[in-house]
């Protein structure tokens, strides 16, 4: 049984820390007191987060600390040089939470050999290197690592298919440094949420036929029924990391979709392909939009997602 691990005082790297799930994350974090050091490419995303964050740590007594780098994940150099921003600002390091991510949402046809490769660079392998950077502190401080994965982890969903492979290793790696860390006192907790309410969609990568694709994907992701309140999912996520917990389904139908498949795979797959079927066809050619430049009347009229994207710096 591991004992819970507070957080208040603990120094706290958090990749893709400027928006979306990860500044939900950033917030909840913050809430225990822990001193934040957040990780994105995009620096003037950072200044709106860091200033955001900063503004909440003042009802907060001591107020906790924030700092910022600008940096990409798939660039081992930059990874380690925010660990010794963490090292220089707090004198320790306790939590690497990797939250980065990239997704394209569109046909296999349409799905290069490339974007694989993109997706395991961002999804699988920076949380290896960014862990492994990082590991000789937090061996020395019987730290914990934090690696955000996902449903489609778990379960393979059409047209997710380099997202999905990506997800699918993250937890495997998640499942391998929790095994071999264990007896260096430190922790590994995977968490796999399903769909959730952060305005993200605007900056996946679309596939295949566009407005069609991104409309589908930007109105799963924002349906209260099935999709997760991003804040109520840090809340969750944290709660695993204190725990100590090894792996968490994030969200009801994540938990569900995932039970449907570990009892029945053969009908699992079925059903997945039947969905397959009904899902938008390939394009006419393999060019990738981000989703904000595929929009339609339909979802520039869904006002849940302009508020989690005003909410979360996805805008």
């Amino acid at each position: 049984m591991i004992p819970p691990y507070p957080l208040a005082g603990k120094s706290v790297l958090i990749t893709g820390g400027s928006r979306g799930l990860g500044l939900a994350l950033a917030r909840e974090l913050l809430r225990y007191g822990a001193n934040l050091t957040l990780l994105a490419r995009d620096e003037a995303e950072l200044r709106r987060a860091e200033a955001d964050l900063k503004a909440r740590a003042l009802g907060i007594s001591p107020p906790p600390q924030i700092q910022i780098v600008a940096g990409d994940v798939t660039v081992k150099a930059d990874l380690e040089r925010a660990v010794e921003a963490a090292i220089s600002a707090y004198g320790r390091l306790d939590v690497v939470a990797n939250v980065a991510g990239i997704i394209q949402s569109g046909p296999l046809d349409n799905v290069t050999d490339e974007e694989f490769t993109q997706s395991m660079a961002v999804n699988a392998f920076a949380p290896l290197h960014l862990t492994r950077a990082a590991l000789p502190y937090l061996r020395a401080s019987g730290g914990r690592v934090l690696i955000v994965a996902s449903l489609a982890g778990k379960v393979a969903v059409p047209h997710l298919s380099s997202y999905s492979v990506s997800k699918f290793a993250a937890v495997g790696l998640g499942q391998s440094l929790r095994a071999e860390l264990a007896q260096d006192g430190v922790s590994v907790t995977t968490v796999c949420p399903g769909l959730m309410r952060t305005g993200s969609p605007r900056h996946a990568q679309i596939k295949g036929q566009h407005r069609r694709e991104y409309a589908l994907f930007a109105t799963l992701d924002n349906l209260p029924l099935i999709s997760l309140d991003a804040d109520k999912a840090a809340q969750r996520i944290v709660q695993a990391l204190i725990r100590g917990e090894a792996e968490v389904m994030i969200g009801g139908p994540a938990r569900l979709l995932n039970l449907f498949q570990s009892l029945a795979p053969q009908l699992s797959a079925d059903v997945l392909s039947l969905l397959n079927r009904l899902l938008p066809g390939p394009g006419s050619s393999d060019a990738a939009l981000p989703g904000r430049d595929a929009e339609s009347r339909l979802t520039r009229a869904n006002l849940v997602k302009r508020a989690a994207e005003q909410s979360l710096n996805e805008s």
